[in-house]
């Protein structure tokens, strides 16, 4: 099922656009046979988990830190995570480029942007992303790599709003990139909402159930 389902959907998303299989509280089993259909990008929000799975599975895949990070949890995913999808402070990202160098890594990031008319989500605005990218600071790091913008659209049936988000967000893109060239990645689109964000040009997508389906294995 996992196999059928991993190629449906890359029939489905254009060429440019990167799946991300989205295998937090997915047992090893389920990886593995998602990692024989040919997939090899993985995404955790949790890092203890991701660590568990890194160790068990097979050294070619990538693995992407896709929830909201604590600080004091990058240290143990830093020797191998190949993505952080959820930037969203300065200090963050010191910390990020402090483990990294421990390992003579240059750890890519993305910065996440708040576009979704919701309190619980995180993110920096606008006008705080272009700061921290003319920022000194960024500037003397030399172990991370902004490679482009994150953002989750609001939960909702009304697909203008979502549009309107997704929109806005690859307006901003598209404007920083002028003076940005290092950023290539826009992630906007899960499960619910993906199609949608291919058409506002999202370059990576991040899919859970549409691939494992609803089995869970930690509460």
């Amino acid at each position: 099922m996992i196999k059928e389902n991993i190629g449906n959907f890359k029939k489905k998303i254009p060429e440019n656009v990167t799946l991300v299989a989205v295998s937090k509280t997915k047992p090893i089993s389920d990886l593995q046979e998602a990692y024989n259909a040919g997939q090899r990008i993985f995404g955790e929000n949790k890092v203890q988990e991701m660590v568990e799975k890194y160790d068990a599975l097979p050294k070619d895949i990538q693995w992407h830190m896709i929830g909201h990070l604590q600080r004091n949890k990058v240290k143990y995913m830093a020797h191998f995570v190949n993505l952080i999808h959820g930037v969203d402070s300065l200090k963050t990202l010191e910390e990020i480029n402090k483990q990294a160098a421990k390992h003579d890594r240059i750890i890519k990031c993305l910065l996440q942007a708040s576009i979704a008319d919701e309190e619980t989500k995180f993110g920096l605005s606008f006008d705080e992303i272009k700061v921290i990218l003319t920022s000194k600071e960024i500037a003397a790091m030399k172990n991370i790599a902004i490679v482009g913008l994150m953002g989750m659209a609001t939960f909702t049936e009304n697909e203008t709003q979502i549009n309107s988000e997704f929109s806005s967000l690859k307006n901003l893109f598209d404007d920083l990139k002028k003076s940005n060239p290092t950023l290539e990645i826009l992630s906007m689109g899960m499960s619910g909402d993906y199609e949608i964000a291919i058409k506002n040009g999202s370059t990576m997508i991040r899919v859970g159930s549409s691939i494992f389906g609803h089995r869970n294995y930690i509460v």
